[in-house]
């Protein structure tokens, strides 16, 4: 089962959700402002991330949101404390939406040519 992270006031999120269901791909929405991914949750995403981005710091970077307020909170961090802020603040610093497909793959922001594979 696919689930996409975000909140609904996200238009990138809103984009993915309507993308996943024009293909009638079953998805769970889970909203950060009601519940927050679970420490787990946040490790096989983090771990997916860097199957693709070749490092677990480079799936950190790549899952934080430079457009974010709270940018500066997170910008000159080491590598573990970045993952620990950012697990802190999902909804604030979280590049969203972030999709899992299982606890293997993961993508964050829109990336509908990795979701095609995902069929």
């Amino acid at each position: 089962m696919i689930q996409i992270f975000g909140t609904n006031k996200s238009f990138d999120v809103k984009s993915a959700q309507r993308w996943f269901q024009e293909r009638r791909i079953p998805f769970q929405f889970i909203d950060l402002k009601e519940k927050e991914m679970s420490r787990g949750e946040f490790d096989s995403v983090l771990d997916a991330l860097a199957k693709q981005a070749g490092s677990r710091s480079d799936a950190v970077d790549a899952l934080i949101d430079t457009k974010s307020k709270d940018y500066a909170a997170i910008a000159y961090l080491d590598d573990e404390d970045k993952a620990d802020k950012l697990f802190e603040n999902q909804k604030s610093l979280m590049k969203q939406p972030v999709c899992r497909n299982g606890k293997t793959a993961a993508t964050c922001g829109m990336q509908q040519k990795v979701w095609e594979s995902w069929k």
